[in-house]
């Protein structure tokens, strides 16, 4: 990569091995749900019933965790024949606007992910149709439930909190669709740590860089015996 990444030490450190964990925690989820209803499926005629709405969940944090993360790593595909034309500094520039409509772009993404929330964990949306003014009543639907992953009892306290005391029988929606405002304001924040690190020439672009060329060069080398 040609992406100058810094290196990470103390709490940038800790946080990044807390997104891998949870990265390879939500993809060894996945896998062994899977695995499971795929052996009870053929092997027993049976299966878990909310196996496939738990993968679903998980595959969407998973993809949620995933796109912030790369923005971070820089390994983000993308097409830079036309930027490559410019000098340095001309990639550079791009690079900074580039940057700064995708945190336009984040943030426009934050806000919709919690105006689609925020019913479902019985707060307000916000009013104003591309940026926030301010917040506006919105319906509760805290009680509103998922399709099939039954309610653990450990979540029972959330109950008088959020639908006055009545019992779920399956979990809350506002728990999964939670990674929504999660993952975009995360999205946002790497995306706006992205620009400045370009601004400061800490780094060259949002985007890997010659992946192919770099991918056919390393094949060379080993064949060569480097």
């Amino acid at each position: 990569m040609s992406a100058q990444i810094e290196h990470e030490t103390g709490l940038r450190r800790i946080i990044s091995e807390l997104e891998e964990t949870a990265i390879a925690v939500l993809l060894g989820l996945m896998t062994i749900i899977t695995f499971i209803n795929v052996v009870l499926r053929y092997g027993f005629n049976t299966g878990l019933i909310w196996g496939l709405e738990m993968t679903a969940f998980l595959f969407a944090w998973l993809v949620l965790f995933g796109v912030s993360y790369a923005v971070k790593v820089t390994a983000h595909l993308g097409v830079d024949a036309v930027v490559n034309l410019f000098s340095r500094t001309g990639r550079r520039r791009l690079a900074v606007i580039a940057g700064l409509i995708c945190v336009i772009y984040a943030a426009l993404l934050f806000k919709g992910a919690w105006d689609y929330w925020a019913p479902f964990g019985g707060f307000d949306a916000t009013s104003g149709r591309w940026f926030p003014v301010g917040f506006e009543n919105s319906r509760d639907q805290a009680w509103y439930e998922v399709d099939d992953i039954y309610m653990p009892e450990w979540l029972r306290f959330i109950e008088p909190i959020m639908n006055q005391g009545e019992e779920y029988e399956k979990i809350p929606r506002f728990i999964p669709y939670a990674i929504l405002p999660f993952g975009a304001v995360l999205l946002l924040l790497r995306f706006v740590q992205a620009t400045l690190r370009v601004i400061a020439g800490r780094q060259d672009g949002l985007i890997v860089s010659h992946e192919a060329e770099d991918a056919v060069e390393d094949v060379m080398h080993m064949n060569a015996g480097d």
